[in-house]
């Protein structure tokens, strides 16, 4: 169970059991998110609200735009939580806001929206962190309890932490360059994939020879990655096929092959190493076909292997209620500001 502390108002600490019910508000980019998530593991509701559609024509998210639209959404998106789950104000627990990483402009809509909420009813407020939040996704609807060694890969992070208990976590190994996600959308607009190229990329590949093309693996020491080269690699590749036919699905397929080899022996060494037997996918990269289905592969060696269902994946608020239910790492006081890097 979690104690946390309204400073606000300076109420005794407020305990969370099974029963309490947390609402909470994800806007770190471009998505409007809130839900009302039971004993941090059973969603009651969740509403999203996506701007891809309006981001596409730019061909990636305009941080001034999606602050804008977070403004247009978030009353809506909270209206709709609270019918969908048939639940007041005053039946909330605690309040929850990503503070932080994220765009400044939009985790600011969504974080002074779950404050006045907190305010209004007189209840707690949970300052989230994103990263948290999503390791946080693989609670839901499971009875997964640390320890466990975690990948998460989005697009602005690539990391493997180690977490021994809700209140202890240490990143033991992290990208030195560009993010999975990062790299995913970098090589889809190399090939002439429109945004969002990340899943269009995986959809293609598994079209394609994952064998086709031999691309290098950065080597670099202990658990940390780089796919700055690899990306420099696949340019090359590109390049070498001018006024040629080019073999899109075939290089879809190495690159991911490629990728996805690389975060599977890591996580694996960190196993070995670590001695832990649960590994968890998370982050919105953690939705990849090859990316998932290599990293359960793990089960055949006698490991326990966890993945959000797709829909927790991407940026959503069942994970932040879930991330301020269970981790400690977290920030009770309203006047907390928000963070765009992690």
């Amino acid at each position: 169970m979690n104690k946390i502390k309204n400073t606000l108002f300076g109420n005794k600490p407020v305990t969370l059991d099974e029963n309490s019910l947390i609402m909470a508000i994800e806007s770190s980019c471009d998505e409007t998110a809130c839900a009302i998530v039971k004993g941090g593991r059973e969603v009651i509701a969740n509403v999203v609200a996506s701007q891809i559609k309006i981001h596409e024509e730019y061909g990636g998210v305009i941080p001034e735009i999606a602050a804008r639209e977070h403004l247009e959404a978030i009353n809506v998106v909270i209206e709709e939580t609270f019918r969908q789950a048939g639940v007041k104000g005053k039946d909330i627990s605690a309040f929850a806001g990503t503070v932080g990483p994220g765009l400044v402009g939009c985790l600011l809509v969504g974080l002074n929206a779950a404050k006045t909420l907190a305010l209004v009813y007189d209840k707690p407020f949970i300052g989230v962190n994103h990263l948290n939040a999503h390791l946080a996704a693989n609670f839901i609807d499971t009875n997964l309890k640390p320890p466990f060694i975690a990948l998460l890969v989005s697009g602005g992070h690539t990391q493997i932490i180690k977490v021994d208990s809700y209140s202890e976590m240490e990143i033991i190994g992290e990208t030195i360059d560009d993010a999975v996600g990062e790299a995913y959308d970098k090589v889809a607009r190399l090939i002439g994939l429109p945004y969002p190229g990340g899943p269009k990329l995986d959809k293609l590949a598994q079209e394609g020879n994952p064998y086709a093309f031999k691309l290098p693996e950065a080597r670099v020491g202990g658990y940390d990655f780089s796919f700055s080269g690899l990306k420099t690699a696949v340019l090359r590749l590109v390049k070498s096929f001018d006024g040629k036919e080019m073999p899109v699905k075939d290089i879809c397929a190495s690159f991911q092959e490629c990728v996805s080899s690389t975060l599977f022996k890591k996580v694996k060494h960190a196993l070995e190493e670590t001695g832990y037997k649960q590994v968890v996918l998370a982050g919105g990269v953690g939705a990849n076909s090859e990316i998932r289905r290599k990293i359960f592969s793990l089960k055949d060696a006698g490991y326990d292997v966890y993945a959000p269902a797709m829909k927790y994946c991407t940026d959503n608020a069942s994970m932040v209620a879930s991330s301020a239910y269970f981790f400690e790492n977290t920030f009770d006081d309203v006047d907390v500001e928000v963070f765009s890097r992690a």
